[in-house]
């Protein structure tokens, strides 16, 4: 395959993962994801900074997209309402193939740099949410807690669909974790 066909991203997405799964993230080298896709490692460069960044890929997007989505949501809406749709629409995006999340997930879990990453990249988008919510006059404490509690729930939510038996919508996931939550704050 050539290495200007359409889908290298794809492709280096896919082939990193297999090699993280084969050899273990720190045996596989830049050189073998780009030879394993098609592609030289100069069009892996062209994608992505690093191969950690390989598994996070459409993070640094995400935080315009919660503001974008933070902005359309009616004045009304309250904070938890407002991160109840942040949560629909990233699970949207998350998408529902529970087998490379299962794979995504098991290679993040081994190595302690990528779970550091993926608490950075997590931390940064709980602050993105802060922050549109706070544009949208919520108060300081409520917009953090709002945010800090949709990261759990989704969390919480990702760990049930992904290691769930049955095949399940993780927006329902999310929406069921949304309820039971606030029954457990009801409750006291």
């Amino acid at each position: 395959m050539g290495r200007w066909e359409p889908g290298a991203r794809e492709r280096l997405r896919e082939a990193a993962l297999e090699l993280f799964m084969e050899r273990g993230f720190e045996h596989t080298m830049v050189a073998d994801i780009a030879q394993r896709a098609g592609v030289t490692a100069r069009t892996f460069f062209r994608y992505f900074s690093d191969k950690r960044e390989v598994l996070f890929d459409g993070s640094a997007d995400l935080s315009k997209q919660v503001q974008d989505i933070v902005e359309t949501m009616p004045p009304t809406a309250s904070a938890m309402n407002v991160v109840a749709a942040v949560l629909e629409a990233v699970a949207q995006l998350a998408g529902d193939d529970r087998d490379r999340a299962r794979a995504r997930q098991a290679v993040i879990t081994a190595n302690t740099d990528l779970r550091e990453r993926e608490l950075i990249k997590q931390a940064a988008l709980t602050a993105a949410l802060t922050d549109a919510l706070r544009q949208r006059g919520i108060g300081t404490t409520e917009a953090s807690l709002a945010a800090e509690t949709g990261s759990a729930v989704f969390r919480v939510a990702f760990s049930q669909w992904s290691d769930a038996t049955e095949k399940r919508d993780l927006r329902d996931v999310i929406r069921e974790t949304l309820i039971r939550l606030r029954s457990l704050a009801a409750a006291e």
